[in-house]
């Protein structure tokens, strides 16, 4: 659904190369993804763009939201699940580790109040950790990274791994994620970063578990135009952009 990242440097009256590039693939909303079954659609998080990606997709149903970790680039448009609570007729399940939880709790009070007043969102909470989990038939193993100190989930669905907003993977998580054939992983930039994964880094870390597609998220307009970039990537590994399907 969207590749970008609220990261790195101030984008106000940004006149850099990427942000003023007429090619569509630099146009970059917050990372997210949908990922769909013949009988399921789930996202993976809800940035300040979801009203606007979830339009964009065309879905008429979504059955549930799990969620990478509660910062605001991937929890800030909870709210715009109202939508889906009309139409559907029935709570929006939300599935995330509990710091998470108690984040979207925090942010969203209205939602969770015992007197709701009309037109609030409808949300259920699921708890989740690092055991698999099952939304109707759609099977989900989390995989624990790390940003920074912050521990963070990432997804694998079946023979595909999706993880953002990391700088560090344990060899246990490898271990969980290295005969996917395909993996998104962030890559923020071409500079070292604090708490994401650089380009070198990402690249680093899809050529250690040997997986044979890869594609890179969670961009900064620091990194530089799609175009320019995708030229200087090893076989296999290519930058993801907004509205992107993979086929797996």
């Amino acid at each position: 659904m969207g590749t970008g990242t609220s990261s790195g440097v101030p984008m106000i009256g940004c006149d850099c190369a990427v942000c003023t590039s007429p090619e569509k693939k630099d146009k970059r909303l917050r990372s997210s993804i949908l990922v769909q079954t013949a009988h399921t659609n789930v996202v993976v998080d809800a940035g300040p763009d979801f009203r606007y990606q979830i339009l964009r997709s065309g879905i008429k149903r979504l059955d549930g939201i799990v969620f990478t970790h509660p910062h605001k680039d991937h929890v800030a448009g909870l709210d715009d699940v109202r939508g889906f609570n009309y139409f559907m007729q029935k709570p929006m399940e939300i599935y995330g580790n509990e710091m998470t939880l108690e984040v979207i709790i925090r942010e969203f009070p209205y939602a969770f109040t015992e007197n709701k007043y009309p037109g609030a969102p409808n949300i259920h909470l699921n708890t989740i950790g690092q055991r698999p989990f099952q939304i109707n038939d759609l099977f989900i193993t989390p995989v624990l990274v790390w940003h920074l100190q912050m521990p963070v989930l990432g997804y694998r669905f079946g023979r595909f791994t999706y993880i953002t907003d990391a700088n560090r993977i344990d060899e246990n998580s490898e271990e969980k994620i290295r005969d996917s054939e395909v993996i998104v992983l962030n890559a923020l930039r071409k500079e070292k970063h604090i708490s994401h994964f650089s380009l070198s880094e990402a690249i680093a870390e899809v050529n250690k578990l040997a997986i044979p597609a890869a594609y890179f998220t969670h961009i900064s307009h620091q990194l530089g135009r799609h175009t320019d970039i995708s030229k200087e990537l090893p076989k296999g590994m290519h930058l993801a952009y907004d509205e992107l399907s993979i086929i797996v």
